[in-house]
This record gives C-alpha cells, sequence and structure tokens, in this order.
C-alpha cells in the first residue's frame, strides 16, 4: 500500500566520485562514497587534509573549482537526485535546503560590507522579505547566534568582530532561510579551544530549535566525539570506516583510525607518547590498486596493495574496509536479506 512506503532520507550519497582536471591528470579526489543523513541528525565525517572530505561537501552543494566535476554517483535529497537539477533548481537548494559554513569566515564575509548588508543580502535573494523585514530578520538571526546588542552589530564591518563572533555571524548567515540541512566545513579550526566549545554547543542548541541535520566536516576527531550520531573516516578519497562514535573511539576496526586515535593526547593519559602516522600523504594522481592507506600501514600485507578492501560489518555492528578483518576473522557475514 502507498501509505506503508518507506520515507526516503533527509540526504543519501550513492557511489559518489568527484574529479578534478589538471595539467598532471585527473585527480580522483571522492573515489565511490557512500552514506546516509537523517533528518535532526549530525554526521561527522573525520580526516586529514587530502582525504576527500571537504570535496565531498563541496559536491553535495555543487560548488567546486571550475576544473572540478561530479563524475559518477548520486546526491538524494529527498529521494531526488540533485546532480541532476539545473543551476536555477541548485539555487533554490542552496540556502533554503542546505546551506554552509566555511573554514575561515574572515576570508568568507566581505571586507567592504557591513555584517547586516551581508545578510540581509542572504536573506532576501531567498526569500520575497521586504528591506525592513530583511533587517529585521537578520538582527533576530544575530541574536539567535548569540551576539549581544545586534542592532549595533549590524552596522559594524567584519574587521570590527572576534574570530568567534565572525564565525557566529557566518552561521546566522547560513540559518538565515532556515535550511534543513547545515553543513560545517571546519568551523572551529581558526579559534581557540574555549571559542570552539561555545560554537559547538552553539550548534547543537540551533540544531534542537530548528531540526535541521547537520554534516560537520573536520580533521579533528575530539571536535565530534560529543556531536556526531554517526561518523565516517575517510582517507584517500574512500571511506575506511563508519559508526557511532563509541564505536570510532573505542572500538577502531581500520588500521589509519588507529592511527588518528594515537595522535591525538588523551585526558586520561597525558603522559602516554602520540605516535603520529608515518609516511606521507596519499598522490591522489595514483591512487594504488588496492587499500589507499597500504604505503603507510605496518600491517600491510601482499593482498593490501592489490585489492580494495571490501566493506565489512563488524560484530558490534559499525562498518570497516580493512583486510586485517578478514585475517583476524574479525566481521560478521550479512546476508543481502538481512542488510
Amino acid at each position: 500500500m502507498a501509505g506503508n512506503e518507506k520515507k526516503p532520507p533527509l540526504l543519501e550519497v550513492i557511489d559518489l566520485h568527484t574529479s578534478f582536471t589538471t595539467d598532471k591528470g585527473e585527480v580522483q579526489a571522492v573515489n565511490g562514497v557512500n552514506f546516509v543523513l537523517e533528518e535532526g541528525k549530525t554526521l561527522g565525517i573525520v580526516g586529514e587534509s587530502g582525504s576527500g572530505k571537504s570535496v565531498t561537501a563541496y559536491s553535495i552543494m555543487q560548488i567546486l573549482e571550475g576544473n572540478g566535476h561530479i563524475t559518477a554517483g548520486k546526491i538524494l535529497f529527498q529521494g531526488e537526485d540533485i546532480t541532476k537539477y539545473t543551476a536555477k533548481q541548485m539555487n533554490i537548494f542552496r540556502g533554503q535546503k542546505c546551506a554552509m559554513i566555511f573554514q575561515d569566515p574572515m576570508t568568507s564575509l566581505n571586507p567592504v560590507y557591513t555584517v547586516g548588508d551581508q545578510i540581509m543580502e542572504a536573506i532576501r535573494i531567498h526569500s520575497d522579505k521586504s528591506k525592513q523585514e530583511a533587517r529585521e530578520a537578520a538582527i533576530e538571526m544575530l541574536k539567535l547566534v548569540g551576539i549581544n546588542d545586534a542592532e549595533r552589530r549590524m552596522k559594524q564591518y567584519p574587521h570590527e568582530h572576534s574570530g568567534g563572533m565572525r564565525q557566529r555571524v557566518m552561521i546566522a548567515m547560513a540559518l538565515a532561510s532556515e535550511p534543513w540541512i547545515l553543513i560545517a566545513d571546519e568551523p572551529t579550526t581558526a579559534l581557540d579551544v574555549t571559542i570552539q566549545a561555545q560554537i559547538l554547543e552553539l550548534m547543537q542548541d540551533l540544531q534542537k530549535k530548528l531540526n535541521m541535520a547537520i554534516i560537520i566536516v573536520t580533521h579533528d576527531l575530539g571536535v565530534i566525539a560529543q556531536m556526531a550520531d554517526e561518523i565516517v573516516v575517510m582517507y584517500g578519497g574512500r571511506i575506511c570506516e563508519r559508526g557511532t562514535a563509541d564505536d570510532i573511539f573505542y572500538r577502531p576496526a581500520h588500521e589509519y583510525t588507529k592511527g588518528l586515535l594515537h595522535s591525538i593526547p588523551r585526558v586520561d593519559n597525558m603522559k602516554e607518547k602520540l605516535v603520529p602516522i608515518g609516511g606521507n600523504p596519499i598522490n591522489l594522481l595514483n591512487l594504488p590498486k588496492g587499500c589507499a592507506f597500504c604505503a603507510r600501514c605496518d600491517e600491510a600485507m601482499k593482498i593490501c596493495i592489490e585489492e580494495v578492501p571490501p566493506e565489512l560489518r563488524m560484530p558490534d555492528g559499525h562498518l570497516a574496509s580493512c583486510w586485517m578483518n578478514v585475517k583476524n576473522h574479525n566481521y560478521v557475514e550479512v546476508s543481502e536479506d538481512n542488510e
């Protein structure tokens, strides 16, 4: 019966491939990424520079550089493939359905316009509000993100705000049209630890008030430890592992994830020596035939060089793509009927 049909997820990325054409060849920045984002949930995408996490986010928004293009796969918003959208449809999707906060608010905000003008512009582009209505809405948004004396702040320029305040302005701009999805690309990179915590807490509070879904892209596992419902770990344009924070932090099943965890300090054992991941980041112009991480992995076997590991379900239910799990029989067989 039609009434019993399962509702599609808010956002579903299926076998996404994104490449950049360069003088030296094709850079395969995203190489077969899959994930699902449900309404009101938070997905964390983690990985070092060059892992493909930001390009995945830019592919969803379709704001790639001129030499970048989606070569395969689908991006479904409520079951509809937005990779087939026209430019006009994408303009509606950006802002009204999905908005983005970029890494550095100082370079994302226009230095010659007041923050009020920039928020009002975002509101008027995506709605039919008058200038006065947009001004009132902008003031309310600034108040919502915790900026005091919002009317005075409206008249100020970006350089007159601190780093934390500028990031709050960026969040206000992104949320001005009440999007269903907020993508935050390294939202706390340029901020000190205290302000980082405030910004993350603000995003969680706004998520509850607006019931929006969040994709947070970061190189810092600590940033999303308490925030993400699901964490996706990426390396070399591929997903290594996915699961809850408990799965990733306490039961890592991919050697790259283990390397990331060994390279960050632990509050409960500050005397423990940090172990950096050896070797050099992968060359995306020349991807290996097998596992992308094998050249830097201390546990690499012959099969790692020759074949891409399948994504297997661990005994606790989370997923990882590492041949070590096959060697150690650390996975469960899942039939297609039970997936």
